[in-house]
Order: C-alpha cells, then structure tokens, then sequence
C-alpha cells in the first residue's frame, strides 16, 4: 500500500497540521526516510508529538515503523532503474543491516520453552522456507510441524495451547485469508512470530513478535512482476543462528553456575 492510499483511507481522521506534514512528505519522499522525528519535525516546523500522532493515525505503531515504510516506498520507486541483481543485492544488504539491530531474545526464549512449533506459509516459496527453518532445527532438536493449507491451520488451532508457538512466513502479511485463523490465535493467547516483508502490515502489528526480510518488486516490459525472496531465507536462518547462540550461552550460565 502506498503513502497515498494510507492517506485516502483515514482521511477522515486527518487534521489541518496532519495535511501539513504529509505535503512536506510527499514533497520530499527522497529525503525524509533519512531524518529523525527530530529533524522532521523541525522541516515542517511542528512539535514532534505532531509526527507521532500522523504516524499513528495512520496505522503505524511508531515514528520508526513509519520510517521503514517511507524508506521501502523510496525503493520500490527506484527499482525500475535498477537491474534484477542489483535489486536482489539491495534488498540482501538491508536485510542483514536491519538483522544487526535486531535483537532475538525474546523469540529464542519463546522457541526454548515452547511444547510444540508450528510453521505455516503462506504460499509455494512461503512453504519452502518453512520446510528449510524444519530441516535446520532438527539439529537441535527443535521439531517443527509444518502446516501446508489454511484449513489445516485452522483446524490445528483447535488443539493449540497458550504452551504453544506458531510462526508464520506471509510475503505481504495482508493476506486476507489468514486472519480468522490469526485472530483464534490471538484471542486463545497462543504467542506466534510473524516474517513479513519489511513494511507496515496486518498480521506484523497483531504481535510483538516480527521478523521483516526487505523484498522489492521489479516489473519487466511485459508487464510481469518480480519479487525477490532470498532475504526470507537469509532472516529465518538468522532466527536458527541465533537460537544457537541462545542454546550455548545457557549452557555457559549452567557451567558457570556449577563452579560457583
């Protein structure tokens, strides 16, 4: 979705310093994904509380959150200058440049205690990478259960426990088709990690848990659209790396605290 389909949907919502603001931004696309809510805010010569509250009015959670979508629309706008490669190039690079600021914690500790994971894609390369994220934790003893439809899922959350974790791999993370299923998840206070492309969307904003991998799309002379994927393998073998990581530092406090 773009900054001005944003804008047409809470229109309504929008005040005369909210108008204000976005003119500076659509004015400048180029230049504000760079700036902090500081320095925006002084561009357009309001309070920075005046940034926060449009970022929220229009869905965002946060100036940050608003940020990454301006920096991803800049992109995507670039692309047609771009050639596949350096496309793919890209969207790796920012990728492993947001993977280093990223912290794991929390959704290692939710892996480490959880009884039973489930991975769900939601399409053919989805599922790929939920079979690649089942292959590499075996390694460490972690089974995931890959499900592979909708209504399997669907049936699955019958059965599932708050003790459970779902992760679930969606490109856009607005497939509408899902959230039935991701609202019973939610309302039963089973915990699920969402992978999603690096922008503002749905199913990112039902948990705290999220991994975003920067996928861009390229249109050829046809007509036809590229996406580029490979950044959903590289953050879910990140998620894997750091599990280990996890595993060998509570071995190194179980050791540390036998000598004490």
């Amino acid at each position: 979705m773009k900054i001005e389909e944003l804008i047409n949907k809470h229109y309504n919502q929008l005040n005369e310093t909210d108008f204000h603001i976005l003119k500076y931004i659509l004015n400048n696309k180029s230049e504000c994904h760079k700036l902090g809510i500081n320095s925006l805010a002084e561009k357009c010569n309001v309070s920075r509380s005046s940034i926060l509250r449009l970022a929220q009015k229009l869905g965002f959670s946060g100036y940050s959150e608003f940020r990454v979508f301006l920096k991803w629309q800049e992109q995507e706008g670039n692309n047609s200058d771009k050639s596949q490669a350096e496309i793919l190039s890209n969207d790796i690079l920012e990728t492993l440049k947001y993977i280093k600021t990223k912290d794991f914690s929390e959704m290692c500790k939710l892996i480490h205690r959880a009884q039973r994971i489930f991975i769900y894609g939601t399409g053919t390369a989805q599922l790929d990478c939920a079979f690649e994220l089942q292959r590499m934790f075996l390694a460490v003893q972690k089974y995931l259960y890959v499900i592979q439809a909708q209504t399997e899922l669907e049936m699955v959350i019958k059965d599932m426990t708050p003790d459970d974790l779902v992760i679930i791999i969606s490109f856009s993370g607005d497939t509408p088709a899902i959230f039935p299923a991701v609202q019973s998840l939610v309302a039963k206070g089973i915990p699920f990690i969402s992978v999603t492309n690096l922008k503002n969307n749905r199913l990112a904003r039902m948990t705290p848990y999220n991994l975003y991998a920067n996928s861009s799309s390229n249109e050829l002379s046809d007509g036809t659209k590229l996406n580029t994927f490979a950044s959903f393998f590289i953050i879910s073998e990140m998620l894997f790396s750091h599990y280990v990581d996890y595993l060998k530092q509570l071995q190194n406090d179980a050791k540390n605290g036998e000598q004490l």
